[in-house]
């Protein structure tokens, strides 16, 4: 059975209510024009091997069934639909250099301890030729977890408190500055928009072509 079109709700895991439910369709829409974006920039095809890092249930997958995408994540997934590996972007990935001819990773990078970025960038870097990584903007006013006004501006203290509030269950996560996706990953860094306001960061390079 082929994947839901745009996979399951986004915010289906988080508490019952108008907000969960508003913002999950919301989220639907965005990751669907995000998905176009994707394409656009990447050139990506069903040629193209991907690895999903961080791929959930389902991941990219869930917009782009015709592509060839390996799914890792660090808890098994029995009902993945495709190649599937469990490990951990921070160490080491099974996979040789340039194994793959893009690495994704979608909202992701977020939720690792900032001292793992680096090492998370490096082996992305390592197993694939381009790259798309994406991640909620700092700057932006609501939280996109808890989907509460300024929560990731507050102390880590006084956040855990607030994060009661949300549709999610406290987790700490630190979103990105533009700058720190770009120590990470260089340049191009992409900005999706609401109105004047960059509501995520992208980092994407095409897969560089081999020589033959």
């Amino acid at each position: 059975m082929p994947p839901h079109p745009g996979g399951p709700p986004v915010y289906a895991t988080a508490r019952a209510g108008l907000r969960s439910r508003v913002a999950s369709e919301a989220a639907r829409r965005a990751r669907a024009r995000r998905h176009a974006l994707f394409l656009g920039a990447t050139g990506a095809t069903p040629a193209t091997r991907i690895v999903d890092i961080g791929c959930g249930p389902l991941g990219l997958r869930a917009f782009g069934p015709e592509l060839d995408v390996t799914g890792v994540d660090l808890v098994p997934r029995p009902d993945y639909p495709g190649p599937f590996v469990v490990a951990d972007a921070t160490r080491r990935l099974p996979f040789d250099d340039g194994a793959f001819d893009l690495a994704y990773s979608n909202s992701v990078i977020e939720h690792l301890a900032p001292a793992h970025r680096a090492a998370f960038a490096a082996e992305l870097m390592r197993v694939a030729r381009g790259w798309w990584v994406q991640t909620p903007a700092y700057g932006f006013p609501i939280e996109p977890h808890s989907l509460l006004p300024g929560a990731h501006w507050l102390p880590v203290r006084m956040r855990r408190a607030y994060w009661r509030l949300g549709v999610a269950g406290p987790e700490d996560i630190a979103l990105l500055r533009r700058r720190e996706l770009t120590a990470l990953f260089g340049e191009p860094v992409v900005a999706e928009r609401v109105g004047p306001l960059a509501k995520s960061w992208i980092a994407v390079r095409a897969p560089v072509p081999v020589r033959t």
